[in-house]
């Protein structure tokens, strides 16, 4: 499971407890762009590992994230800088025995949801994504300069209809889940503050973000490689443009595309269900079958798709648009050709995402999508279906 450190309310004895062995973590305490000493890694570790010679161990298995400076998404010439910082964060991580490191390479927005409590038909609550809300915020909220460009009348038209028709709370609301901060911390982008960081983005478009991230990689790549460290990107969240800000890794095509710009193993996918099954033109037994030897960290969760375009709620796992029969199967079928290749990874971490807020979740305060009984139930649902697909496919 993923933690958020000593000040989540899931404590390492719970994720022991749900029956995890490995920890996903990152330190949100350092600033982004700064190195991660060996020091500071230690210490994560060792606060991680404190009761293992008490009860059943539980290790860091996973980064999740170690983030890339903005300055390197722009390719700014600073840019430099920050990938020697990020070079030495691998080797110390490396050095530590921490070697798999999830990042993602989606500009000012990690991920983005307009609603953080929406609530379900069982009274728990998930986050939603619903579009008119999202332009509502652009447009009348943000006010984002030359915003109407990228909307047809009849959205804005419905955005501004809806605009006002919603309540000063629910405005409130709105602001408060677009501007949520890195997961990880309590700090909230201001909205000036936020519309400065867009506007250093207004010259850069698809292709210059898809010519810095692989720069990126090229750069960074070939040391993670000699120290042994697995690089695997997270999808874009949502898998689409957003705010005038170009997304470069939502589709099967931009995972190609990716793959071959530095054509190693060191160079892999955080392979997220929820992320690339929002989009039905992806077809993620596809991307299992063609990339499977380059999945290094595995996001189980799903989402279903309403009525409306790109409006999405986080599901039930078992009752969203991922199949998670096939999609299992597939990731099993890859663990299998890594045991008959002799990969030294045989085994690929995988844990349940975005879990509701359950009415038991409720006394404990969470990071949103990651209250502990709404994971809980999604793992035991996923690893029960993982049980029995294994034994069918032993048989």
């Amino acid at each position: 499971m993923r933690w958020y450190g000593p000040k989540d309310g899931v404590s390492l004895m719970d994720i022991r407890q749900a029956g995890c062995s490995g920890v996903v973590t990152a330190l949100h305490q350092i600033p982004v762009g700064e190195v991660w000493s060996v020091e500071d890694i230690k210490e994560r570790i060792a606060i991680v590992e404190k009761d293992n010679d008490k009860f059943s161990k539980l290790t860091w298995d996973v980064v999740e994230s170690l983030p890339v400076h903005e300055d390197i998404k722009k390719g700014i010439p600073s840019r430099e800088g920050y990938i020697e910082n990020y070079k030495q964060s691998l080797r110390n991580l490396a050095a530590c025995g921490v070697t798999t490191v999830c990042y993602n390479f989606m500009p000012v927005l990690d991920w983005s949801r307009t609603q953080l409590a929406h609530q379900m038909p069982d009274g728990s609550y998930a986050l939603r994504f619903v579009y008119v809300d999202f332009i509502a915020f652009d447009l009348f909220i943000l006010k984002r300069p030359g915003a109407e460009k990228d909307y047809d009348e009849d959205l804005i038209t419905k955005a501004k209809a809806h605009f006002e028709q919603m309540t000063e709370e629910d405005k409130v609301k709105l602001k408060g889940a677009m501007l949520q901060g890195l997961p990880g911390s309590d700090d909230a982008f201001e909205l000036s503050a936020f519309q400065k960081l867009l506007d250093s983005y207004n010259h850069i478009g698809d292709k210059e973000l898809r010519e810095n991230l692989y720069y990126f990689i090229q750069q960074v790549g070939p040391v993670a490689k000699e120290v042994g460290v697995n690089m695997c990107i997270h999808p874009d969240d949502p898998p689409r443009p957003l705010i005038g800000l170009p997304r470069v890794f939502s589709t099967e095509s931009d995972v190609e595309q990716l793959m071959a710009a530095y054509d190693d193993p060191a160079n892999g996918v955080t392979f997220c269900t929820g992320s690339f099954g929002v989009r039905a033109d992806n077809d993620l037994v596809s991307i299992i079958t063609k990339f499977g030897h380059r999945i290094h960290f595995i996001h189980l969760r799903t989402t279903l798709r309403e009525s409306e375009p790109w409006v999405f709620h986080e599901a039930p796992h078992m009752a969203g648009d991922v199949d998670f029969y096939d999609v299992i199967e597939a990731l099993l079928k890859e663990e299998q050709n890594r045991e008959k290749t002799g990969n030294k990874v045989k085994s690929i971490p995988m844990r349940p995402d975005h879990g509701h807020h359950l009415w038991c979740d409720m006394q404990n305060k969470y990071y949103p999508g990651y209250s502990f009984v709404g994971r809980l139930k999604g793992l035991a649902e996923l690893r029960g279906m993982e049980i029995a697909i294994k034994r069918q496919m032993n048989k």
